[in-house]
């Protein structure tokens, strides 16, 4: 089982700086924890001095990870608050027919709440997700069907 951890990285700062990224170790131990099988794919880890890319490196970067997330079986995204990237990666991953599970307390963004099979408010709730067997469950039922309004 292939996941990809989307979430907010610079949002809607203006400097070159990132928000707190602690919650990509959480969901990728979490991950880790409860599937035998999964490979965790988190972009920063192979990419932490990507705010400091030059354009071309950002660009090849950006359009590989949009390709993952076409690819991956489950895309797990963290938005405590609105990300234009992680809108991209998961539209990327919902228009491929991915399991899309979104933590983040925005349930009434468009975004969230159409592109997502699952939204939980809190890493604390994905958390229970994991241990009730709610995402094996949803994993387990989900079929790979593309909604035909997204292509």
């Amino acid at each position: 089982m292939r996941f990809f951890i989307a979430g907010i990285m610079q949002g809607s700062l203006i400097p070159a700086e990132l928000h707190a990224q602690n919650y990509r170790d959480q969901i990728k131990q979490l991950l880790l924890a409860t599937f035998d099988n999964a490979e965790v794919y988190d972009p920063l880890a192979n990419h932490n001095q990507s705010i400091d890319y030059d354009d071309d490196t950002g660009k090849n970067t950006f359009f590989n990870h949009n390709q993952m997330c076409r690819e991956v079986d489950c895309l797990v995204a963290f938005a405590p608050t609105a990300s234009m990237g992680t809108a991209i990666e998961m539209w990327e991953s919902f228009r491929s027919g991915k399991i899309v599970i979104t933590i983040s307390p925005m349930v009434h963004n468009w975004v969230v709440k159409f592109c997502s099979h699952l939204i939980v408010e809190s890493v604390e709730q994905f958390e229970q997700a994991l241990s009730d067997g709610t995402i094996k469950k949803l994993i387990d039922n989900h079929t790979q069907s593309i909604d035909p309004r997204v292509q």
